[in-house]
């Protein structure tokens, strides 16, 4: 029988549901997510797998037809990892609520300097801490306008921020940006941010997006966010930069390194907010519940041989365009 794998937890409503769906598979729950205990017969009859499984079990996998990520991003699965006879899809929209939340609260403590009045706090000192800025009529550059840098804008034009957005591709401009560039335009954009968000996935064209010279166009004051890949942002200028004081702060849950070493100098800037990767996953309730619905979407549309919800192009690493 063709078997289909889950490697993540599951609630028994969702186990049942997807056991309907695929009646005509054998569907094998490991949620510890280890494949190493998953047998070679198994293996070799698996044609669809929910989760993100290490590449070389894939290899154990002949009859493999489908993997569904549960993850927005498919670094690591793009660049000849896995054959791209096998069809590839990601979690794009199951994460834009709890991530945009978290950027907007990134945003908010930096703006307010929320994280010094913590540190004064934590010394049980009653002092100020200087001027603070507001959102409202502050330009704000969303790089990267997924599921998730789209939910950012939308939050900040809902607040009165003029709000840019980088897509690298051309698209009609979307009433909650009000202006659209392309990749190209961002140096121009650069020193007119108060904020910058970055919301990009991990692709070639994203490593090192943002390094010294780009940090040195950026307005004296100016914050950065990112939740993307760590990668993107030259670690080393980015430090030198909170250092000087020429970038006001920044929000990173992501880092590079990442994890960030114990003595890394970048923990103990105080113009520097780090949270160790968490602002999506299923931290957040709404985004279990999310994943679990896409995970059952593509299920039923596969099983009827309808085109699948966020479809990866192997060639770019990012989510097709048309569904």
């Amino acid at each position: 029988m063709d078997n289909a794998l889950v490697l993540f937890q599951t609630d028994p409503a969702f186990r049942s549901e997807l056991e309907t769906i695929l009646g005509g598979f054998r569907v094998v729950f490991n949620e510890s997510a280890d494949t190493s205990s998953i047998d070679a017969e198994t293996a070799k009859n698996t044609v669809v797998i929910f989760g993100n499984p290490k590449t070389d079990f894939l290899m154990l996998c002949p009859r493999l037809k489908w993997l569904q990520l549960q993850t927005a991003g498919a670094n690591g699965y793009v660049n000849g990892e896995v054959a791209e006879s096998i069809m590839l899809s990601c979690m794009t929209g199951a994460f834009g609520h709890a991530v945009s939340e978290h950027m907007l609260a990134l945003t908010f403590e930096l703006l307010k300097k929320l994280h010094l009045y913590r540190d004064e706090q934590a010394a049980g000192r009653w002092k100020e801490r200087g001027k603070v800025k507001s959102i409202k009529g502050a330009v704000v550059v969303v790089i990267g306008l997924g599921d998730i840098g789209s939910a950012y804008a939308r939050c900040m034009k809902a607040l009165g921020a003029y709000v840019i957005g980088i897509r690298r591709i051309t698209h009609t401009k979307p009433d909650y940006v009000d202006e659209l560039l392309l990749p190209s335009q961002l140096e121009e954009a650069l020193p007119r941010a108060d904020v910058i968000a970055m919301a990009v996935p991990g692709t070639k064209e994203t490593v090192g997006l943002i390094g010294r010279s780009q940090l040195a166009k950026m307005k004296k004051g100016a914050v950065i966010i990112n939740i993307g890949r760590g990668f993107s942002i030259d670690t080393e200028a980015l430090c030198d930069a909170l250092e000087s004081g020429s970038l006001g702060g920044a929000g990173l849950d992501v880092t590079d390194p990442e994890p960030l070493p114990a003595g890394h100098r970048l923990w103990k800037l105080e113009n520097a907010v780090i949270t160790p990767h968490v602002s999506g996953f299923r931290f957040m309730k709404e985004t279990g519940e999310y994943i679990m619905q896409i995970d059952l979407e593509n299920a039923r549309r596969f099983v009827q041989g309808e085109p699948l919800k966020s479809l990866v192009d192997y060639k770019t690493g990012y989510r097709m365009l048309k569904e």
